[in-house]
């Protein structure tokens, strides 16, 4: 079962900003490196594999200290039981100069962005906002 907790997971190199595309099966939209905790997962170690699961990049992300909730738009079987919304942590990786993803099976295509061009390519506005956020800082 599925636990309410999630990771997001941005990755910048130098002023540009990693943004993946889910495949058609995942929902075919642009977004970031993100994923549920498993049991006895901290959400620094659910971000550290899923940044490794999903591109390949073997860093510590740092926390962001900017979480969001999103309600559940229906009720998910897998959730765990009762679980109405899902709380999300957000994290920055470092991507090194010269460094490209290697994508996993949920992803089709990636691109490098400025911080306008990735919010707008995001489908959620809560990552949008925590994009701009962390731009502003």
């Amino acid at each position: 079962m599925r636990l309410p907790y999630e990771v997001f997971v941005f990755v910048r190199r130098g002023d540009q900003y990693l943004i993946l595309r889910r495949s058609p099966k995942q929902g075919g939209y642009w977004h970031c490196v993100a994923g549920g905790l498993e049991p006895g997962e901290t959400y620094a170690d659910a971000a550290a594999r899923e940044l490794l699961e999903e591109t390949g990049l073997d860093v510590a992300p740092l926390d962001l200290g900017r979480p969001y909730d999103y309600e559940l738009e229906d009720p998910q079987p897998r959730l765990e039981r009762g679980a109405e919304r899902i709380h999300v942590e957000c994290f920055l990786a470092e991507a090194p100069p010269g460094w490209e993803p290697e994508l996993d099976w949920e992803h089709d295509a990636y691109r490098w962005c400025g911080p306008d061009e990735a919010a707008a390519l995001f489908y959620w506005p809560e990552p949008r906002e925590a994009l701009q956020e962390l731009v502003a800082r």
